[in-house]
């Protein structure tokens, strides 16, 4: 009996790949980028599951050539938003992710970025590289202080709540919106409030974007809700770049409406 066949739009690690190779047929695009549109629309035309990952728009065309016998999608990410579910059900394909896997991961890379762009660690690193170190000043590289600063938390979610964890530890404190898990039983053991957006960028010094990418968060952090923010405030984005309007942010950054911002 012939395997399944299995098209894997990037290299994974190993450990998982060698469990779909002990059952399928397996072909991994090479390339360190996403294959073109039309290496994908032609793979899912004769191959029985697509690995894909948030790079590769598993979109509506996309799925209406795929061929009468595939039989799963599989997103190598937390989000799905690159996947249309509608049509994906339609065609009554299932459609898998991999949720949980990664919620201490980003928290850490969450903090990492916060205590980078507070402590100005990115800046300070180009200086020396870029010979300009002469010796220590009392007014280089200042940067915030992040005990008992106030840490606004746009998403409460697994994420949201591992972060808030790890606030805990620098004395912050806690604010948090999300619509969908106001007032949980979990914010009180993390003296985390629960506020409205407006309220939490008003009053936050660091910002942290913890939100899937929907109709309702795109572009979510714009012209109007940066205006909001401290001068002083750092904006970090962990969750998709979607949540964010570039543009605005850099006009932001450019005008000094709010002090920095790290974003993965």
């Amino acid at each position: 009996m012939a395997k399944p066949r299995v098209f894997i739009t990037r290299l994974i690690p190993e450990e998982g790949l060698s469990l779909i190779r002990g059952a399928c047929e397996v072909e991994v695009w090479p390339g360190e980028l996403p294959p073109p549109r039309e290496v994908l629309i032609e793979k899912v035309r004769s191959v029985d599951g697509l690995l894909c990952l948030l790079t590769d728009p598993v979109d509506a065309e996309v799925i209406a050539n795929a061929g009468p016998q595939l039989k799963v999608i599989s997103n190598h990410a937390v989000g799905y938003d690159n996947i249309d579910l509608a049509a994906a059900t339609a065609r009554g394909i299932p459609v898998g992710n991999t949720p949980g896997i990664l919620t201490e991961t980003t928290a850490d890379f969450t903090f990492a970025l916060l205590l980078a762009a507070a402590r100005h660690v990115s800046e300070g690193e180009r200086a020396v590289r870029a010979g300009r170190w002469l010796t220590w000043g009392p007014t280089t590289l200042l940067g915030a202080d992040i005990h008992q600063a106030t840490l606004g938390i746009v998403g409460f979610g697994r994420i949201g709540r591992a972060v808030a964890r790890r606030a805990l530890g620098f004395a912050m404190n806690i604010l948090y919106h999300d619509p969908l898990t106001s007032h949980l039983p979990e914010s009180m053991q993390l003296h985390a409030r629960p506020v409205d957006l407006e309220t939490l960028l008003r009053e936050s010094d660091f910002v942290t974007l913890h939100t899937p990418l929907s109709e309702q968060t795109q572009r979510l952090i714009r012209r109007e809700t940066l205006a909001l923010m401290k001068p002083t405030a750092v904006l970090i984005n962990t969750a998709r770049g979607g949540v964010i309007d570039t543009q605005d942010l850099y006009e932001a950054l450019r005008d000094g409406v709010i002090a920095c911002a790290a974003l993965d």
